[in-house]
């Protein structure tokens, strides 16, 4: 008998411990989908960017390979998307009923290093767009914007998709380092 309600114990679970757990696990689910899927918009969007105007009779195109940032930023989107991919399907392994809970630390590190490698991506091709948009008088760098302006707004676009992708992968690691936190090792 005594036995008995060890197990009972054992296993007990309160219903706001189950309620947290489930929505810590949808919340994660549902921020690593939005990572992938805005990473990828973030990618796709800059890497189809393109406008050709006519200045002075000189035919000028405006491309993400032109910039170093540009390509940068989706090879950044592109990995992050990649990895995110496989997050997914290390984090649905990690919440099988027998996992290790010390394997959420490679999920954290996994998160941190993505969300360092998008901010990286993304904040170089902000810096450049700003260039682009605004110039730089000290320079002697003339603004863009004004001429190819559908290149700047779709370029715009993508690097709000990625600003988007990388608070969502801040919040995940806040909840992965919780995670860690209360994982009873």
């Amino acid at each position: 008998m005594d036995f008995e309600k060890q197990k009972q114990n054992a296993t007990f679970t309160t219903p706001t411990q189950s309620a947290n757990g489930f929505l810590f696990i949808i919340a994660q689910y549902i921020l690593r989908v939005f990572v992938i899927a805005f990473s990828l918009a973030g990618a796709i969007i800059t890497a189809t960017a393109y406008e050709s105007v006519i200045v002075f009779g000189i035919v000028m195109d405006a491309k993400y390979t032109y910039s170093a940032a540009f390509r940068y930023k989706v090879v950044a989107d592109s990995v992050v998307c990649g990895v995110s991919v496989l997050s997914v399907v290390i984090f649905i392994a990690l919440n099988r009923p027998k996992s290790n809970p010390k394997n959420y630390f490679y999920l954290f590190l996994n998160d941190l290093g993505s969300l360092l490698l998008l901010l990286s991506g993304c904040s170089s091709a902000l810096a450049i767009g700003y260039v682009a948009q605004f110039g730089e008088q000290k320079m002697g760098w003339i603004m863009i914007c004004d001429r190819v302006s559908q290149y700047c707004h779709k370029t715009t676009t993508a690097i709000v998709s990625t600003f988007i992708a990388v608070i969502c992968l801040l919040l995940l690691t806040i909840l992965s380092a919780y995670k860690l936190k209360s994982a009873r090792i």
